[in-house]
């Protein structure tokens, strides 16, 4: 049973709210010529981009799992950012886009998460700036895509970030051509979790079809709320297509590897067969609504036939009986000794009448 929209959104407020007050150090990756490190303890934003800049064949990755405002300012100074791109940053419900301040790209991405007791759809909003031989990543939301939060990130995920993290670590060929291949797995991954989300959609679309149909009564409120999150993910999928395919057109400009394009080609194939999926869901709830009215509509219509049957019924009796209470002296059979009988005989014998004519045309 999902829990009232208030409830959900009063404890969601209360979680972020708890997080505002919490913090996690950001974490720095080295890597060179595709091997990956963890750097040392102490390393600043200033200090991650000269290892990224003393060498070629190095890449420093920055991972901000509960920014502030005082790491925001240290990434600043550090890589010299544009004002907007900091109130870009500062202020997060960004929506999906990619932008380019001089050699600093700005990705603002959405993971998505199902949430299967609540039917909602989780998003996550992720900032990726990129520049060559650096890449910093901050949740915005303060949780990774798997739903992890920010403050468990450290040490739930930092041993599998020094042996090749399978998110965006993992393949020793693929991170030795640069900052974007780790961009790559990010997107990557993003959009592999797009599929169990369309999943879970596509389940309790199959489950609203047969409550349709069962006639529940409560199933046209469910198809609205699930109808929600299905528009959600449409516009995170057709937000983040936009995003990769302007990033597709910008790695051919900026010389990228053809492999690594490839890799990106994969991406948007895999992104557009999501956003189509989407689409169609959005399109079978529309129909599905459509359906559920039109029998809503065919019960009413079965129940008005039988209490306006049941009310012509019960009118030759009543119109017998009003007459005969009329308070004149003077009335046909007034005074009759079988008066009484014959007027309930007649009332029934109407009831029974009007009660099989209805009966043969279906309305009982």
């Amino acid at each position: 049973m999902r829990e009232p929209t208030r409830k959900v959104l009063h404890r969601t407020n209360r979680a972020k709210d708890a997080l505002k007050y919490e913090h996690a150090p950001f974490m720095v990756r080295f890597v060179e010529n595709g091997s990956v490190r963890a750097a040392p303890a102490a390393t600043s934003a200033t200090n991650a981009l000269e290892y990224a800049d003393s060498a070629t064949g190095r890449v420093s990755l920055s991972l901000y799992p509960t920014p502030d405002e005082q790491d925001i300012h240290d990434l600043t100074e550090a890589w010299e950012l544009h004002p907007v791109l900091v109130d870009d940053l500062m202020h997060a419900r960004q929506r999906p886009k990619l932008e380019r301040y001089g050699n600093v790209l700005l990705l603002v991405v959405r993971s998505a998460r199902y949430l299967d007791d609540l039917e909602e759809v989780e998003l996550s909003e992720f900032h990726i700036l990129l520049r060559p031989g650096s890449i910093a990543v901050l949740c915005q939301d303060h949780r990774w895509i798997d739903g992890t939060p920010g403050l468990e990130l450290e040490t739930s995920v930092a041993d599998e970030f020094v042996a090749r993290d399978r998110t965006l670590l993992a393949d020793n060929k693929l991170l030795s051509m640069g900052a974007e291949a780790v961009l790559y797995r990010l997107l990557d991954e993003i959009v592999d979790g797009y599929v169990p989300v369309l999943q879970g959609l596509g389940i309790d679309k199959e489950q609203i079809e047969r409550q349709v149909f069962s006639g529940d009564a409560a199933v046209t409120e469910r198809i609205y709320r699930l109808s929600q999150e299905i528009i959600d993910m449409q516009h995170a999928t057709a937000s983040l297509l936009e995003v990769v395919r302007s990033l597709s057109d910008g790695f051919n400009k900026y010389d990228v590897p053809n492999e690594l394009q490839t890799y990106l080609q994969d991406v948007t194939d895999h992104l557009t067969r999501a956003h189509v999926q989407t689409v169609e869901y959005r399109d079978a709830l529309s129909q599905i609504l459509n359906v559920n009215s039109t029998l809503v509509a065919q019960r009413q219509n079965e129940d008005m036939k039988k209490i306006s049957g049941w009310a012509a019924i019960l009118f030759a009796p009543t119109l017998i009986a009003a007459i005969y209470g009329m308070n004149f002296d003077v009335m046909p059979e007034l005074h009759w000794a079988l008066g009484y009988p014959a007027a309930v005989i007649l009332m029934i014998g109407f009831a029974a009448i009007l009660y099989i004519v209805f009966r043969r045309r279906g309305w009982f």
